[in-house]
């Protein structure tokens, strides 16, 4: 990865969509492996910004969740990137425990081709 612009960004200057949401692509620190993709809003955004654990918005359930609030499986952020449009976030963390909700290390367990 080319990390040659370390600029940070003000949380209201990334872009989201019409509802208010982001993509975060989450990859585990160690591994690199994909671990899962969720939907921050700017509220989710900040808080994982400050707690540096993961938090997003469940757009089934319509609320704020903390990853590993009841599976104990927390992302803890190493660093967050932004896409060249900033509508989208990659989220590097050290992961404890499975990613998935079916306990898997990752929700790409499954291959399609």
């Amino acid at each position: 990865m080319n990390k040659e612009n370390n600029n940070q960004l003000d949380v209201s200057e990334l872009k989201f969509n019409e509802k208010g949401l982001i993509p975060a692509i989450v990859q585990d620190e160690k591994s690199g492996d994909v671990l899962m993709i969720a939907y921050m809003n700017k509220e989710s955004v900040q808080i994982t910004l400050d707690e540096k654990r993961t938090c997003f918005y469940s757009r089934s359930r319509q609320k704020l969740w903390r990853k590993g609030e009841t599976s104990g499986h927390i992302q803890k952020v190493k660093s967050i990137y932004y896409d060249c449009d900033k509508d989208a976030l990659l989220v590097i963390v050290d992961q404890e425990g499975g990613a998935c909700h079916t306990g898997n290390w990752s929700c790409f367990y499954r291959k399609l081709i």
